[in-house]
């Protein structure tokens, strides 16, 4: 489950104090799908950060399965995200000297996992890279590097995922399959995922859509159009 009560972040700018989210209360229900929508500058991608205790609020709470992050130094924080949350963001975020392999491996090494090497494989194969597991990112098309993101961020098998923008640096044929790999193996883990995008079509893969104007939640429904899908 997640949560946030009347979450506010704001930041001092060069002419005075800039109000980014204004007292947002959500909740996600574990194995939910839930996109955050809204134009550039909505305070979507801040949402997903604070929720993911990748930042601190200025003011308010979030519940992370239970953990308050707001009461959470940044170590505490980043060790909560080992133990629960898988990221798939728009640049891929692959360490450019590691091989696919290596990329996917190491957040299972991180646990400890003497099987690191043959689960990595077997995700690999999952997302159709069998035999690029020894390619760098640099040898890697955009989609192909984004497929190897989605498998690091199921490795250790999180029980949510934020993907923010994840089809944001692919074409549209390569987003789409990249989008339906995505959401099997969401259905496949029963992750709960928080997806931000500006892309109608992705968000619509979603049981709930969440807007976002301004900083504020204007509408919150559920997307019939994925229950009947």
């Amino acid at each position: 489950m997640i949560e946030t009560k009347n979450l506010v972040k704001a930041v001092v700018t060069s002419e005075g104090v800039l109000t980014i989210l204004k007292r947002v209360s959500l909740l996600i229900e574990p194995g939910e799908a839930v996109a955050i929508v809204g134009a550039s500058g909505s305070g979507k991608s801040t949402l997903l950060g604070l929720m993911a205790g990748l930042d601190g609020a200025t003011s308010g709470e979030v519940i992370l399965n239970g953990h308050n992050l707001t009461q959470m130094d940044e170590e505490q924080r980043a060790i909560l995200r080992g133990q629960l949350v898988g990221f798939v963001f728009q640049s891929f975020q692959l360490l450019p000297s590691l091989t696919a392999l290596e990329n996917v491996m190491l957040p299972i090494e991180l646990k400890g996992d003497p099987e690191a090497k043959n689960k990595a494989k077997q995700l690999l194969e999952r997302v159709g890279l069998g035999e690029r597991w020894h390619h760098y990112p640099n040898q890697l098309s955009g989609g192909e590097q984004q497929r190897v993101a989605i498998a690091r961020a199921f490795a250790t098998k999180a029980r949510i995922l934020f993907a923010d923008e994840p089809t944001g640096n692919l074409d549209t044929a390569t987003g789409a399959k990249v989008v339906d790999l995505l959401f099997d193996l969401n259905h496949e883990y029963s992750t709960t995922l928080v997806l931000v995008s500006h892309d109608e079509r992705l968000a619509s893969r979603c049981e709930r859509i969440v807007k976002l104007v301004a900083g504020e939640i204007v509408s919150d429904e559920p997307n019939i159009e994925a229950f009947s899908a």
